[in-house]
């Protein structure tokens, strides 16, 4: 990122944990296109609930996506000018929130949920269920990521000015603007057809931030 200081380590881990953040963000979206088909044995369409084998494709990377976008906003404020840290330090807020959100809510889907509904044990299970737009958890998972859609937005500023961040930046912003399609999801189901461009903006600013970090720092 041209106008910050950079730290080799501090532009490694951001480095890489754009990149697996990036990869995670399409194996989900791959996995939701799959599980939206019924490919993955639901029903099919936004509002089925998933089978054990799709709650696994799509939590999985989910679950550590989380970990990797917290790692990578960490980084970023390190790398921050010092001007620009109040940014950096409100999108690492937001993306603290986001993690431990959907953290939550997806190691308890995958160690706890989904086996009960391979093994037929559903008794009791009805509060934990993760049904979309028809459960607490579900409800839970979109602040979660309203939560990552407003890191994405104040990290955006949080970036040097100039046009080789240019691109990095509208994409982060293009992300933070999906926050009323996230955040009213359980009011206005069809929200998520709007919401799914997350699918492109959120990989496509984090491939775009690891391109900058490719690029040497000036002297």
């Amino acid at each position: 990122m041209n106008g910050t200081s950079h730290s080799g380590a501090a532009t490694r881990i951001a480095m890489i944990s754009a990149i697996a953040s990036a990869a995670l963000a399409i194996a989900y979206a791959v996995g939701q296109i799959l599980e939206w088909t019924g490919a993955l044995g639901s029903a099919g369409g936004p509002n089925s609930s998933s089978t054990p084998l799709g709650l696994a494709l799509l939590l999985t990377p989910s679950l550590l996506l989380g970990s990797a976008f917290l790692i990578l906003t960490a980084a970023l404020h390190e790398l921050a000018p010092p001007g620009r840290r109040v940014w950096s330090r409100i999108a690492l807020a937001f993306a603290t929130v986001y993690a431990t959100l959907i953290s939550l809510v997806y190691f308890v889907q995958l160690t706890w949920v989904a086996p009960r509904i391979a093994a037929g044990d559903l008794a009791g299970m009805e509060p934990f269920l993760f049904v979309p737009y028809r459960s607490f958890l579900f409800a839970v998972d979109l602040l979660g990521y309203s939560m990552m859609s407003l890191a994405t937005l104040f990290g955006a500023f949080a970036l040097p000015g100039g046009r080789a961040n240019g691109p990095a930046r509208s994409a982060m912003i293009a992300n933070g603007l999906l926050v009323p399609a996230l955040a009213l999801q359980m009011f206005w189901p069809w929200l998520i057809w709007v919401g799914a461009l997350w699918g492109f903006t959120f990989p496509a600013a984090m491939i775009l931030i690891a391109c900058l970090l490719r690029r040497p720092s000036p002297s």
